[in-house]
């Protein structure tokens, strides 16, 4: 397993290198309600309402997602490789 790590605002970007898939993680810090996350090609792009204007943010993915969970405030995102 490989662990690289980023910061992007307040959220801290991990990603994880496994020999079949990849799975980048993200404690976003807010309730699970209040996030939109859409996949397009390599691209995640986050929606956050909490508040009085919806805050957007994108991300560069290793490859296509397969899967997108947030849960507990973490976004989770998987791939193979």
């Amino acid at each position: 397993m490989t662990l690289t790590q980023s910061t992007g605002g307040d959220a801290l970007f991990r990603r994880y290198d496994y020999e079949d898939k990849w799975v980048v993680a993200a404690d976003v810090g807010v309730d699970d309600e209040t996030i939109t996350v859409d996949t397009v090609g390599d691209t995640a792009i986050i929606v956050i309402e909490d508040g009085d204007e919806p805050v957007e943010s994108e991300f560069t993915l290793p490859g296509t997602a397969d899967s997108v969970s947030v849960i507990n405030g973490v976004l989770t995102v998987e791939g193979a490789l």
